[in-house]
């Protein structure tokens, strides 16, 4: 039973990587992570890390490497980022974000919002197609 939590961590991070990739490739491309191929390719990676339960809250007692939650996922890449510096010290000196910094706190924004709106179709789609299944 210990193999599970010894190769989930690292799906999770691979994933997390493979994420920041795209996201860089997306700023370096000036390509909006909403259109396709970026888009079809983040969602590739929605559906790995579902498949392997990352994308539901982690149980108490469960490694925090596994959870790849919208907002965990966020909070990730934003700190690898140094994204959560940067807005500290944009806030404590009431200036406005470097142009790096807003250009990727944006496309963070997109990843965050596409992930959640896939996490709760996703979770949702047996209650909706239900009915499917007795015709």
């Amino acid at each position: 039973m210990a193999a599970p939590t010894t190769t989930e961590p690292s799906l999770a991070k691979s994933i997390l990587g493979q994420i920041d990739l795209l996201v860089r490739e997306a700023e370096e491309s000036q390509k909006p992570l909403e259109l396709d191929p970026l888009r079809g390719r983040l969602f590739e990676l929605f559906v790995m890390a579902d498949a392997a339960d990352l994308v539901k809250e982690p149980k108490p007692g469960e490694p925090q490497e596994n959870d790849l939650t919208a907002e965990v996922l966020c909070r990730n890449l934003a700190a690898q980022w140094n994204l959560t510096d940067a807005a500290r010290e944009s806030f404590a000196s009431k200036t406005r974000l470097q142009p790096e910094h807003l250009s990727r706190m944006r496309l963070l924004w997109s990843v965050m919002r596409m992930w959640m709106e896939w996490t709760y179709a996703w979770q949702r789609w047996r209650e909706f197609h239900q009915d499917e299944k007795r015709d």
